[in-house]
């Protein structure tokens, strides 16, 4: 402990007014400063910490992290501790589990602090951001090919109650790599508001794939109080901002689940009996998600790099819910998980149809992916929706009203489903993913290629590609 930091715990705060859930109000402290971490310890001399999130002439607001029932008002006292959050970072937190607040849960003993950073981390001035460009893969064909993941991107997966959303967190942190880079990837994870099984599923998966040997776990569970769930996405984009720009490593911070972390700032603004805004939420909620999404990107003259897959579940499906509808306007893009994919048994159940990569273009062709890319993403998406509207066609009319042509559709959208997005666990290249695509399209006439050059039609389509073109031409 500094000098500094013992001269500021011989001052002791007593004027405890009361406590309304996690909040502890303190009467006359006027100079302890917003953010500031406490130490609250009552009569029976149990320590609690704390962090100051009100500062006014009458009142001092103290979230307490542990559970704030037995308090004192008489005998409790409030000493500081640090005059803002702060997490101790080191190279070595990659392999270890932490606690939401940055504890270590893996039975190894506390790391040794290279820094210790304020959690709020610091804004990236934005003239120093680079425009987002590297392709990153997930080894997901349907993420891949048609949303694509571009290093410093923001890109949220809406999922939905009961969707296998964590399924595919833990696969794409097992699977995600940056093709063609020297430098190193790594994974910070962060999960809210889980539950002992989920930790469990998470603990377990990470071990048994390797994955946690390049990844740092934080892990906030259920029933651990709703203000550690504010600090934990912040924990991690910390450790995420350590590694990447002060070790050059690429990271993809992966947030589950961001609609915990919003009840929870809901739960915290009621008991600071703040004024609702849209079902209940903070009005500040956008601003407050804004501070955790921005904290991603590419700074110029920095190797590292952070990228972020926040996770939110949809309550009710509901995408005009204020938590995805926010989230939307602060990101760019959305990756939607299907319920109705996920009922046909397919995995995972990814929507291509409104799922988004605003900064898909930058990442992929020539140099970065396949001169093809782009060209195979539009017309699989074509062809997918038509065989989609074809399908309510069929039932209502039956598929005697069909054509052949229209047929041929009916059975792409099939195929698309069982080979290309129901993938299971594999890991494909971005190649395989291109290759599966062009074998589906195979079973379109060239004709109805229109998306895609003749040259690429030469070079990728079946091996019947200069007949049918023949067959074509001469029906034309």
């Amino acid at each position: 402990m500094t000098a500094k930091n013992k001269t500021l715990l011989k001052k002791e705060y007593r004027e405890v007014s009361y406590v309304s859930g996690p909040l502890l109000f303190l009467h006359s402290a006027p100079d302890l400063a917003y953010n500031a971490i406490v130490r609250i310890k009552d009569g029976t001399g149990r320590e609690r910490s704390g962090q100051v999130i009100e500062v006014s002439d009458k009142f001092t607001v103290i979230q307490v992290f542990e559970e704030s029932s037995g308090i004192d008002l008489a005998s409790t006292t409030v000493n500081l501790i640090e005059d803002v959050a702060r997490l101790g970072v080191a190279k070595e937190m990659i392999g270890r589990r932490f606690s939401g607040i940055g504890k270590p849960i893996d039975d190894l003993p506390p790391v040794v602090a290279e820094q210790r950073l304020p959690i709020g981390g610091a804004p990236i001035n934005p003239v120093a951001r680079h425009k987002p460009e590297e392709f990153i893969q997930t080894g997901i064909s349907t993420i891949d090919a048609l949303i694509t993941l571009v290093r410093g991107q923001k890109l949220p997966i809406f999922s939905g109650s009961g969707l296998p959303a964590n399924e595919l967190a833990a696969q794409i942190a097992r699977q995600a790599k940056v093709l063609g880079e020297g430098s190193e990837f790594a994974v910070v994870f962060a999960a809210m508001g889980v539950t002992q099984r989920e930790v469990t599923f998470f603990t377990q998966e990470f071990e048994r794939t390797g994955a946690l040997a390049r990844s740092v776990l934080f892990l906030n569970k259920a029933d651990d109080p709703a203000v550690e769930r504010l600090l934990t996405p912040r924990m991690a984009l910390t450790a995420a901002e350590y590694l990447a720009f002060e070790h050059d490593y690429h990271v993809l911070v992966i947030l589950t689940d961001m609609t915990n972390y919003c009840e929870a700032l809901r739960e915290i603004g009621g008991a600071r009996e703040e004024i609702p805004g849209r079902r209940g939420y903070p009005g500040y909620m956008y601003t407050d998600l804004a501070s955790l999404y921005e904290r991603a990107g590419v700074v110029a003259g920095r190797k590292g790099s952070i990228t972020q897959l926040p996770i939110l579940s949809m309550p009710d499906d509901d995408v005009t819910h204020p938590i995805p509808d926010l989230t939307g306007y602060i990101t760019e893009g959305q990756i939607y998980l299907s319920r109705t994919l996920h009922n046909q048994g397919v995995y995972p159940p990814i929507n291509p149809g409104p799922s988004l990569s605003r900064l898909m273009n930058n990442g992929i062709g020539k140099g970065k992916t396949r001169p093809d890319h782009k060209n195979v993403a539009d017309q699989l998406q074509a062809a997918y929706a038509n065989g989609l509207d074809l399908r309510r066609l069929v039932a209502i009319t039956g598929e005697d009203a069909l054509s052949e042509n229209d047929k041929l559709y009916l059975a792409f959208a099939e195929e698309f489903e069982k080979s290309f997005i129901n993938q299971g666990q594999a890991d494909r290249s971005i190649d395989d993913s291109l290759n599966t695509a062009w074998n589906i399209l195979s079973k379109l006439p060239p004709s109805e290629l229109t998306r895609l050059s003749r040259d690429q039609i030469d070079k990728y389509y079946g091996s019947k590609m200069d007949e049918l073109w023949g067959a074509a031409k001469q029906a034309r």
